[in-house]
């Protein structure tokens, strides 16, 4: 196995050198980091991990606790997106991710013991119950953490604009001329609450009283939950003229109900979605939906992390809130 001493030895310089100019410090001259790099890959040298560890007290390893209730696991169309940025992010800085469960092999475990099994730097926590009591114990923890879509005190956070998503969703339904929108949201979570205010506000702003069978829950990512109470909002003696979906996977299960009644969309009845995935812009007609910058959610919850890892004395909790746009589709009937 190829050592830092053979690289060295081979440049000229010390192991010091050597070990500087593979771990990105900028007090060297960037010839020597040049020839020290390029010596590196003609001799196929690999850090090992293990002494890294030893050295440094750095796996360079990060857990992602990802729970996804729906049973899709990394074929989410939504969450997928989130998770591939933050493994593209987490290489492109030179850690790895390591998926964080109540499991090491058949033996249960809590979410903090497998982080310490898998010597985590840090963990980025994405669609679970915040509320849960493990979940609760790891951010109270030692270890850095930034979370998606919910808030802790001590951790820093990056949260999709729910809100504005909603609110501009109704708006733009209210300015094609729709007053009788109805809105079925996913399971109550903070996001939910997010977006059914946004919703409110909208509706509020514009003067339109919302009878309460008009908000009904369903299940994110669920089409038969979802088309369940889209058949309850079109059976109402004063149906909806719109409808609003928790999420755009959802939503066919909504459109399977409407298409079945020998309804037309949006000519018998305008929809959106919320999430912006492939899917939307792929269906006939084209989902009018809230495109989330899945991309920077995940890029921007690493590169936090990281900076928590790498300054602890500097680095601070922060509420980030990342931006996203309306598509504006084709199933929003001006009327």
């Amino acid at each position: 196995m190829v050592t830092i001493k053979d690289i060295s030895k081979k440049c000229g310089v010390s192991p010091a050198t050597v070990s500087k100019a593979l771990n990105g410090y900028d007090d060297i001259r960037p010839e020597t980091v040049e020839l020290v790099q390029r010596t590196a890959r003609e001799l196929n040298y690999t850090p090992n991990a293990a002494a890294r560890l030893l050295k440094t007290n750095r796996s360079h390893n990060i857990g992602v606790l990802f729970i996804d209730d729906s049973m899709s696991g990394l074929t989410h169309e939504y969450f997928s997106h989130i998770l591939n940025s933050v493994k593209e992010e987490a290489e492109a800085n030179g850690y790895d991710i390591t998926f964080i469960s109540n499991n090491i092999g058949k033996q249960k475990t809590s979410f903090l013991q497998h982080c310490r099994y898998r010597n985590c730097d840090g963990v980025v926590i994405a669609n679970v119950d915040f509320l849960n009591t493990e979940v609760i114990e790891l951010v109270n923890s030692e270890y850095p953490v930034v979370t998606i879509d919910y808030s802790f005190d001590k951790a820093s956070s990056v949260n999709s604009d729910n809100q504005e998503g909603a609110y501009a969703l109704a708006s733009y339904m209210i300015d094609r001329g729709h007053t009788r929108i109805a809105f079925i949201h996913g399971e109550h979570t903070l996001v939910t609450q997010k977006r059914i205010n946004g919703y409110k506000r909208a509706m509020e702003e514009h003067g339109i009283e919302v009878p309460p069978e008009y908000i009904s829950e369903a299940i994110y990512h669920d089409v038969k939950s979802v088309r369940k109470e889209t058949a309850a909002l079109l059976d109402l003696p004063e149906p909806p003229t719109a409808i609003m979906f928790p999420d755009d996977y959802a939503y066919m299960g909504g459109q399977a109900e409407i298409l079945e009644r020998g309804l037309n969309i949006p000519g018998d009845i305008s929809v959106c979605g919320y999430d912006g995935v492939n899917l939307a812009k792929i269906l006939d007609p084209k989902l009018t939906t809230w495109e989330q910058d899945t991309d920077q959610l995940g890029r921007i919850a690493v590169k936090k992390l990281i900076d928590r890892i790498e300054k602890p004395r500097t680095a601070i909790p922060e509420y980030i809130v990342v931006k996203g746009k309306l598509f504006a589709g084709e199933t929003v009937k001006q009327i």
